[in-house]
C-alpha cells in the first residue's frame, strides 16, 4: 500500500512513517517546516518528502491520506482530500488499527519526560533480551532512531494527551490501549487546545478506562492531579514511585550511584548518566513498567547504566573556544527549570547562558509567560527569541532586570550570545523546534569570533 503522510516531519508522524516503512508500505509525505533530526532520519529511510501542502500532491494517488494533528481546516492538501473524498485516516489511528493491535502496549504519559521515560523503557525491554518495537517523540542513542518494528509482542510508545487529528479531538493516547501504562505527571499545557487541567485530567481519565484488569498503572505518587485522575474511576492495579511507600531513589552518590527501593525495602542500586532528581524518577517509573513486562528489576538496575540518552536532551553540540553549546526540547516553564536546574548541578558555579525560543502553541498564547522568570531564575543570562510571539517578552521578563534580553532577529541574537559567551561558559539552546539551526551558527560564530 502506498501512503502519504501529512505533517511527516513532527516527531510522532516521522515515526509512523518509519513503522509503515518497516510494515512493508511504500511512504511518502509533505511537510512545511523540514529540519533534522526528523528528516535526516526520513531521508536516510528513503522516505520521499515533498515541502509544503500543494493540492497538486493527489497526483502521487496514494491508497491512503494519513494526517497529522498539525494539519487544520484550510490546508490545500486537505481540503483538496476532502472535496474528492478521498481515504483518509489520524496518524494514532492508523497506528491502532495496523502496528497496536494485538501487543502489549506500554504506554508512557505526561506532561514532562515522556520522551525520556520511553526511551528508558524500550531500552530496559531491549537490554533484557525482549527486542521491543517502539515509538518515542525524540531520538534515543541507543537506538539511532525514534520509531522501530519488530516481531516482538511488547511495543514501547510515547503516550501523547495533545489531540488526534482535525477530525478527532481526543487525545492520541486514548487510541493506544496499553496494558502497562506510566502516569509520570500531569500539569497544565496545550493552552491552545485545553480550558484548564481539568480538561486535561478527563482525557487522563479516559485513557484509564482503557486499561485492562490484568494491567498495570505506574503513577507518580507526588501528583495531585494524578490522584485526583484515578480517583475518578480505576480498575486496574496501581504502583506508585518517587513516594516512600512506593519506589523510590536514593541520592546520587559521587559516582552517581544511587539506592533503589520499593516499600522502604532495598532492590539494588544503579548509574545513571542523565542528571538530576527528575531523571531517576523517569528512570523509577521505567524499572516498574518493566517489570510488569517481565524484566526482573535486577536486571532493569543494569540496564539503566547502560543507557545513553536522547538527542536534544541536554545534548552538546559542540564546544568551540571553552564555550560549550546544548540543544534541549524544553519548552515548558517547568521543564525549562527542570533543564537548568540539572544543568547547574552539573557544572557547579559556572556561567549558564540560557537561549529560549518559546515556540510550543501554549508558549505563544502567553499563557504562561508570568511563569518564565521564576522558570530561568537559575541562568546567568537569558536570552529570548521573541519574533514569533504575540506577546511582549522584554516585558514578562523584566522581573530579570539586565540579565535577560529579547531578541527579533536571529542573526542579531547570535551576535549578542557570542558576544556575552566567555571560555568555560555552557549556552543552553531550549526549543522544540529548529530554531533556525541556531546550534551550527553559534559554533560557526564562535570559532570565526575566534580567529585573528
Amino acid at each position: 500500500m502506498h501512503i502519504h503522510i501529512l505533517g511527516i516531519c513532527g516527531t510522532f508522524m516521522g515515526g509512523v512513517a518509519l513503522l509503515a516503512r518497516a510494515d512493508g508500505h511504500r511512504v511518502t509525505g509533505c511537510d512545511a517546516n523540514v529540519y533534522p533530526p526528523m528528516s535526516t532520519q526520513l531521508e536516510e529511510q528513503g522516505i520521499g518528502l515533498v515541502e509544503g501542502y500543494g493540492a497538486d500532491q493527489t497526483a502521487l494517488a496514494p491508497d491512503l491520506y494519513v494526517v497529522g494533528n498539525a494539519i487544520s481546516r484550510g490546508n490545500p492538501l486537505l481540503e483538496e482530500i476532502l472535496d474528492r473524498n478521498l481515504p483518509y485516516v489520524s496518524g494514532p489511528q492508523w497506528l491502532a488499527d495496523n502496528i497496536l493491535r494485538g501487543r502489549w502496549v506500554l504506554g508512557v504519559a505526561g506532561t514532562h519526560g515522556k520522551t525520556t521515560t520511553t526511551s528508558l523503557l524500550a531500552w530496559i525491554l531491549e537490554d533484557a533480551g525482549l527486542n521491543p518495537g517502539f515509538l518515542v517523540g525524540g531520538v534515543p542513542q541507543n537506538f539511532g532512531a525514534s520509531a522501530r518494528l519488530t516481531d516482538s509482542p511488547f511495543f514501547v510508545i510515547e503516550a501523547d494527551e495533545y489531540d488526534t487529528a482535525f477530525c478527532d479531538k481526543r487525545s492520541k493516547f486514548v487510541h493506544y490501549r496499553p496494558r502497562t501504562a506510566i502516569l509520570n505527571n500531569l500539569e497544565f499545557d496545550h493552552a491552545d487546545i485545553f480550558s484548564d487541567l481539568a480538561a486535561i485530567e478527563t482525557q487522563f481519565h479516559h485513557l484509564v478506562r482503557t486499561l485492562p484488569a490484568h494491567g498495570l498503572i505506574v503513577v507518580n505518587g507526588r501528583e495531585a492531579s494524578l490522584k485526583r485522575v484515578l480517583a475518578r474511576g480505576c480498575w486496574t492495579p496501581v504502583e506508585w514511585f518517587d513516594v516512600a511507600d512506593g519506589w523510590q531513589a536514593g541520592e546520587p552518590d559521587d559516582d552517581g550511584r544511587f539506592e533503589v527501593s520499593q516499600a522502604g525495602a532495598s532492590v539494588g542500586s544503579a548509574q545513571l548518566e542523565l542528571l538530576g532528581a527528575h531523571n531517576r524518577a523517569n528512570a523509577l517509573a521505567a524499572l516498574a513498567a518493566a517489570r510488569h513486562a517481565g524484566v526482573p528489576v535486577d536486571v532493569g538496575l543494569q540496564a539503566l547504566g547502560r543507557f545513553k540518552g536522547i538527542k536534544r536532551r541536554l545534548e552538546v553540540r559542540g564546544t568551540v573556544r571553552g564555550v560549550t553549546v546544548y540543544d534541549d526540547f524544553a519548552h515548558h516553564p517547568t521543564a525549562i527549570a527542570v533543564t537548568i536546574a540539572g544543568l547547574r548541578k552539573k557544572i557547579g558555579p559556572g556561567r549558564i547562558l540560557a537561549v529560549l525560543e518559546p515556540r510550543s502553541n501554549t508558549m505563544k498564547l502567553g499563557t504562561m509567560k508570568a511563569q518564565l522568570p521564576s522558570s530561568l531564575a537559575e541562568a546567568d543570562q537569558v536570552f529570548c527569541y521573541a519574533k514569533h510571539l504575540g506577546w511582549d517578552a522584554g516585558e514578562a521578563l523584566a522581573p530579570m532586570g539586565a540579565k535577560a534580553r529579547s531578541f527579533d532577529d536571529l542573526d542579531v541574537l547570535v551576535s549578542a550570545i557570542v558576544d556575552a559567551a566567555h571560555p568555560g561558559d555552557q549556552v543552553l539552546v531550549m526549543s522544540n523546534g529548529g530554531f533556525g539551526g541556531i546550534h551550527d551558527k553559534l559554533l560557526a560564530a564562535l570559532n570565526k569570533n575566534g580567529q585573528p
